[in-house]
């Protein structure tokens, strides 16, 4: 029941206005922003706003709102900090989401940490993010932004505010440089400069696997975690398909998880004839074993960085025994002739001393290509001619054997800059891994390829009327097949032109078969 109740203030009167909380616990007092009781001069003002506010209050409780004021207040002093860390650890997202938000939650706790949320105003949300940009790339900002706007809306439904400072008010700011689609144009190359970069990859590394791999991207357009998450038992030779069942993510810690492909695209791929045999006499011939972390065989192998270390002494405890640096070492072992007889022998000494066994090449290989190994010092000098540079040497081309039974192949070890005749030529210098799924898709746009089966074989979803009403049909897909089939002989016969053989074991039988069927 509303009432007023009378008070004194140094011999003054004035008014209280209370009224009858929906909890029935205790009685509710008319406060102002600052939480004071509000003062009112007259019996009946006071009286008029109890029975307001006991009338909000109970229209309120009845539809599951109303919070009783010391709750409200002990929401009011929860801080930033105190909601964001606990809230993380309860999120239930993808590993990769999870491995990230403690990265942009680093970036919101300096600013907003010992911060009340229900202090968080937008023009501090403002004027954060003005100052960020000057230190981060926009993107990342906004991915900071982004989850700023995630914490504080869970915080607004769990009542510690009423507004969320991170929401962004449409139509407000600059009008240009704000839409999201802006950066650099994904580069792409053509489908002789994807078969050369194959050919650059397996040189660099001295195995197929690389040259497979990449021909399988160009020509079926999978995304990276997809490739080297292809399990053999989804290569379906005998359809001459492959089905997109899942994928491997590498986390910071270096292990892979192994998700459904993004966005739920599970689809199944036609295969042209000539990659159909590449891939399956790959397997065939390389015989991959399960992997450790899975128990799942792989059409990708890894390359060394990543398998288990061969146990027993290191190629350093030879170099410390020896008193001589580990280049050495490995100059004993691969180029004996340019070793000091003396020092070899020495080497050699310390080597039976330690019983070091030297890895094989099983050994050192692992059961998944690494991500940031294979982007930096494969595919980058591929499809670029240059080494990144690496302290204490700088960016540097790739220096290559001019002449001989095989040019263009890598020259390694010390000196390689002087002993080589030559360095390969860009291709395309800012080309991603992810440009050769982008070249993929224009590949289909030049063939007339319709927009239905690219989607489909993409992994993308068209949520357009139009799309209801179109079906890939068989006569697309084999007329898809003919045409990638077509491209490849073509782009076989402009590799014939450059020189008609290659030091990639199975890129020469491919130009070889390829010479004697013209």
């Amino acid at each position: 029941m509303a009432y007023a109740e009378k008070r004194l203030v140094r011999g003054k009167p004035y008014w209280r206005a209370l009224f009858q909380r929906p909890d029935r616990k205790a009685q509710g007092v008319v406060v102002d922003a600052d939480g004071r009781a509000v003062r009112y001069p007259t019996q009946t003002a006071a009286k008029k706003a109890a029975s307001a506010a006991e009338a909000e209050a109970y229209a309120e409780a009845k539809k599951g709102r109303w919070v009783p004021p010391e709750q409200e207040a002990a929401a009011a002093a929860v801080t930033f900090e105190a909601f964001a860390v606990p809230w993380l650890p309860e999120q239930a997202l993808a590993d990769s989401t999870m491995q990230n938000y403690p990265r942009s939650l680093a970036h919101l706790l300096p600013k907003f940490g010992d911060i009340a949320i229900r202090a968080i105003t937008p023009p501090m949300v403002e004027a954060w993010e003005k100052e960020k940009l000057k230190t981060c790339a926009p993107s990342s900002v906004r991915t900071y932004r982004s989850l700023l706007h995630l914490i504080l809306a869970d915080a607004k439904e769990a009542g510690h505010t009423d507004i969320n400072a991170a929401e962004r008010r449409r139509g407000r700011g600059r009008r240009h440089g704000r839409s999201r689609s802006r950066g650099p144009e994904k580069a792409i190359t053509s489908m002789l400069g994807s078969l050369l970069i194959a050919e650059r990859s397996s040189l660099l590394t001295g195995r197929d696997d690389e040259f497979v791999a990449h021909i399988d991207k160009a020509y079926t357009g999978k995304r990276w975690g997809e490739l080297f998450g292809m399990e053999t038992e989804f290569v379906r030779t005998n359809s001459r398909t492959h089905r997109i069942e899942w994928q491997l993510y590498e986390l910071d810690t270096g292990a892979f998880v192994r998700c459904p492909p993004k966005d739920d695209s599970y689809r199944t791929l036609d295969i042209p004839l000539f990659l159909n045999r590449l891939v399956s006499e790959h397997i065939g011939r390389t015989d991959p074993k399960p992997c450790s972390c899975h128990r799942k065989v792989y059409v990708y192998s890894g390359r060394g960085n990543g398998g288990p270390r061969q146990p027993g002494p290191t190629l350093r405890a030879v170099a410390e025994l020896a008193g001589v640096s580990t280049g050495t070492v490995s100059n004993v072992f691969n180029r004996p002739d340019a070793v000091p007889e003396a020092t070899r022998v020495k080497v050699e000494k310390a080597v039976a001393e330690v019983g070091y066994v030297r890895p094989s090449g099983a050994a050192r290989g692992a059961a998944h290509w690494r991500r940031s190994g294979h982007s930096t010092w494969i595919f980058t000098p591929a499809a670029s001619g240059f080494y990144p540079p690496k302290a204490p040497q700088p960016k540097r081309p790739v220096p290559i054997t001019g002449a001989g039974p095989w040019p263009g192949v890598p020259v390694r070890g010390r000196g390689a800059a002087d002993r080589a005749d030559a360095c390969w030529v860009p291709i395309k210098g800012e080309l991603t891994r992810h440009g050769i799924r982008h070249g993929h898709r224009t590949l289909m746009e030049e063939l007339g390829t319709p927009k239905v089966l690219m989607d489909e074989r993409m992994g993308h979803e068209d949520g357009s009327m139009g799309a209801r009403y179109s079906h890939v049909t068989d006569t697309m897909r084999a007329l898809l097949v003919e045409q990638l089939e077509e491209v490849w002989h073509e782009t076989l016969d402009e590799r014939l032109a450059l020189h008609p053989r290659s030091a990639v074991p199975v890129l020469d039988r491919l130009l070889q078969d390829h010479a004697a069927s013209r």
